[in-house]
């Protein structure tokens, strides 16, 4: 009789460990894969780790594509109610997450002091982009500036000094003279400098506007100004790159190839996030700088990048692993070592002050060039209907690069499109 006790106790004992198996609490994670490089073996590597240190969490990482695609992918399933627990997106989408009610504010779960520290570690510029109402909707983690690449080599063929970038808009026109090449019929084979304008043409344009003193939106997200004089002026200059000094490509440059373009030797200076840093540094087959972008009036470069956010139709006890998993995530060990991973901004000022990036900027001093570019950053143009506001720049920035419409006319074109959609918001 004890003998089948003992056999039912063991059934039972094991169904409670079954059950407690079971009991986890699932945490989906949309990550989106917008930047070249190995990316996803290190995000699965972490939930695998959290999940290991964390037996009653479960953290599933969902890679959804762009950005683009995965707020399109995010908000549908909220509208569906079933959207995911959390989320990396562009910090940009913030106004937009809060208007459709889909996220929930990161302060919600801030108890103790040392949430609190936590909260107030990040760099002051990457915390600007994810608050507006006294609240703070979503953290820092891939976090960027757009900064300057530059071919050594191809600097040291023009008759320029390698380790001397331009430090200007003067010098950028005069050194890309130099570093244009074409062939025997007139092609060019070789463009100085080139700036992409497909996939984020805003955010690239944000390093001219800042440099002219343009600020494109106020922090309320309601009110932009495209057609200041500063900001077309910046336009003009971009688009006299192409059409009146004949050193960068003429027309839409893809986001996409930029990198390529540069490892093939297709172009001598890039702008591009710091994002692409490893993986230029592990593709090129020649000695490349970093540096801050040129000057015109001042220095200036947007932030980019993604946020964590946590949302608001999620269970309470998942919301309460999701925070729990970004601040894992942004701790200053493996902030740091996301940074050596991706090329990516580190978020915190503690994640520098680590052994690992210490060493890693020792060996590597342009992995502290986008962190140094900081103090110079505004936040990345962020409204309400953020993506149509934006979208109406982005056409009038394509709209002038391709020669269809002139640089104010183009700005003016999107101010009105713009203060259209954000009348309600006022």
């Amino acid at each position: 009789m004890n003998h089948v006790l003992t056999k039912i106790a063991a059934a039972t004992f094991g169904l409670c460990l079954s059950a407690a198996a079971l009991a986890k609490t699932e945490i989906s994670f949309y990550f989106p894969v917008a930047v070249g490089g190995p990316i996803t073996k290190t995000i699965d590597q972490y939930a695998a780790d959290f999940n290991k240190e964390n037996p009653d969490l479960n953290v599933t990482p969902v890679y959804s594509g762009t950005y683009q695609e995965t707020i399109v992918k995010v908000l549908t399933a909220h509208k569906a109610g079933k959207p995911p627990t959390a989320a990396i997106l562009l910090s940009t989408d913030t106004f937009t997450l809060a208007d459709e009610e889909a996220i929930v504010p990161i302060d919600n779960f801030v108890k103790t002091e040392a949430d609190r520290a936590w909260m107030k570690s990040f760099f002051p510029a990457f915390m600007l982009n994810g608050q507006f109402g006294n609240k703070t909707w979503g953290v820092p983690f891939q976090r960027s500036t757009v900064v300057m690449y530059w071919n050594k080599d191809l600097f040291k063929e023009a008759g320029l000094d390698p380790n001397t970038p331009p430090k200007n808009w003067a010098e950028t026109i005069s050194m890309g003279q130099k570093l244009t090449k074409k062939d025997a019929s007139g092609n060019v084979t070789q463009w100085g400098i080139q700036v992409p304008s497909s996939g984020f043409p805003y955010w690239l344009f944000q390093g001219f506007s800042t440099q002219n003193d343009g600020i494109l939106a106020n922090a309320e997200g309601n009110q932009v100004k495209y057609d200041d004089p500063n900001v077309v002026a910046a336009l003009q200059y971009w688009v006299d790159l192409s059409k009146k000094y004949g050193i960068h490509p003429s027309g839409v440059v893809e986001w996409g190839t930029t990198p390529r373009d540069f490892m093939e030797k297709k172009v001598a200076m890039i702008w591009t996030t710091t994002g692409n840093l490893t993986n230029i540094r592990t593709n090129a087959k020649f000695e490349f700088g970093v540096a801050m972008l040129p000057e015109g009036k001042r220095r200036g470069s947007p932030t980019g990048g993604g946020n964590f956010f946590i949302f608001k139709k999620a269970a309470g006890p998942e919301q309460e692993g999701a925070y729990k998993f970004a601040k894992w995530l942004t701790q200053p060990e493996r902030a740091a070592q996301w940074s050596i991973d991706t090329g990516y901004v580190a978020v915190s000022p503690a994640a520098y002050e680590t052994p690992a990036l210490k060493k890693y900027a020792a060996d590597f001093p342009p992995a502290l060039v986008a962190r140094d570019q900081l103090p110079f950053a505004v936040a990345e143009l962020s409204t309400h209907d953020n993506q149509r506001v934006t979208k109406a720049l982005n056409d009038g920035l394509q709209a002038a690069l391709t020669g269809t419409k002139m640089p104010e006319q183009a700005m003016k074109d999107a101010q009105a499109e713009a203060t259209r959609l954000l009348r309600s918001y006022k």
